[in-house]
């Protein structure tokens, strides 16, 4: 099925970027690098977890219309304030591909997820965001397990069919196919442990119905797991470095003479891959130069990384491309595909580069491509390099 962009009315809003973002300070756990005679703060993927990333530091709002959300089958649509942490603006669907947070299940989230000083009480169903909207029927297609059990062996959906006597829950269903439809969030749910509904800690989150919506910090723990954990984890190796040479500011512009192949920085295209895009001329230009270990012969050196306060450049692919007028802050993809990272200012006095992480809203709707908006989503404040440090560049993909 087709579908052609006249039917998306998705918008989306995203203060301007501009050079006078006003960065948090990180408190984002790094390891100390060096090559030779320079040294940077590299992330500390093992410790770092979507719930020590920097709040967002822009609001932005996304909002689909009901003929999409069929199409995709669960509703992507959101709002964002500035200051709001990453972990309640990011849902699993957006970032499936680059982590595969889905093939985790409770039990295993709890096995891998970092232990927390704060004092927390046992979760509930209610805790568990995306029970809400499951219903005795998408429970039992999720854990068909379950359809051979009787009802006074799964309280909660003994007290959404209102009966707590013998039967199995698929006799329950046949014979009330109205109560078998209804979502739990009908009954309290914050009255029933995890353990109330059996094998609910060992099913993979991808197979309840509509996953994709609920946001990483309605799933217990799941904040907590490192980067380097997830089933499809962020590689711990520092990759390709170049060396921060100089900074320069929003005095500078665009020139023609400089090419898309003068940058590391540009537009994520489909297949998740930085596509290099150069400064238009005659337009601010702030950039970071890069030198490379071999000297003039290395493929980094005099390449520039723009900032993305100066430069937007295309973004996003498929029907959702639009939002956002279609733009992102010019970057690279250092670290996979789960966010981009965006040179957010320069401070030429004093030599240094101000980093942030923008993140995105995917979907994938049933036999169809991936579908992504542009990285929209931040500022996330993220590792500053000062000249003569390490720059961590990455792939690109």
């Amino acid at each position: 099925m087709k579908f052609k962009l006249f039917l998306l009315t998705a918008f989306a809003s995203l203060v301007p970027l501009s050079a006078s973002i006003a960065e948090t300070p990180t408190t984002t756990p790094t390891i100390e690098h060096s090559q030779g005679l320079h040294k940077t703060t590299a992330p500390d993927w093992s410790k770092i977890t979507w719930d020590t990333l920097p709040p967002v530091q822009q609001p932005g709002f996304l909002k689909i219309p009901k003929n999409l959300i069929s199409v995709f089958g669960y509703d992507p649509s959101r709002s964002w304030t500035a200051g709001q942490k990453v972990d309640s603006v990011v849902m699993l669907g957006d970032a499936d591909d680059a982590f595969k947070m889905s093939a985790l299940s409770l039990k295993a989230i709890d096995t891998v997820a970092l232990p927390t000083t704060a004092t927390t009480t046992k979760p509930t169903l209610k805790d568990f965001g995306l029970m809400q909207w499951q219903t005795p029927k998408t429970l039992v297609k999720a854990m068909p397990e379950l359809s051979n059990l009787s009802l006074s062996e799964v309280p909660p959906l003994a007290d959404l069919f209102s009966k707590n006597g013998g039967g199995t829950i698929s006799q329950a269903i046949s014979s009330n196919p109205q109560a078998a439809d209804l979502t739990l969030d009908k009954i309290d749910l914050s009255k029933y442990s995890l353990d109330s509904i059996p094998g609910l800690d060992k099913t993979q989150l991808g197979k309840f119905k509509s996953w994709q919506q609920a946001y990483i910090n309605q799933i217990p723990k799941l904040n907590q797991v490192p980067f380097d954990k997830m089933p499809q984890p962020i590689s711990s190796d520092v990759g390709i470095v170049g060396i921060a040479s100089v900074v320069l500011g929003t005095a500078e512009k665009g020139d023609a003479s400089a090419g898309n192949d003068y940058f590391v920085s540009g537009s994520v295209v489909r297949g998740d891959r930085t596509l290099t895009v150069a400064c238009p001329p005659g337009i601010e230009c702030s950039y970071l130069e890069m030198g490379d270990f071999v000297g003039s012969e290395g493929s980094l050196y005099g390449k520039r990384w723009a900032s993305g306060s100066s430069q937007q450049v295309k973004g996003g692919y498929g029907i959702l491309a639009a939002v956002n007028g279609g733009k992102e802050p010019t970057g690279r993809l250092v670290y996979g595909s789960g966010f981009k990272v965006a040179l957010t200012g320069v401070n030429e006095s004093l030599g240094t580069a101000d980093f942030g992480l923008f993140f995105r809203i995917c979907a994938r709707p049933p036999f169809q491509q991936k579908t992504c908006t542009p990285y929209f989503i931040g500022p996330v404040p993220w590792l500053p390099v000062s000249e003569n440090d390490l720059v961590i560049v990455g792939t690109g993909r």
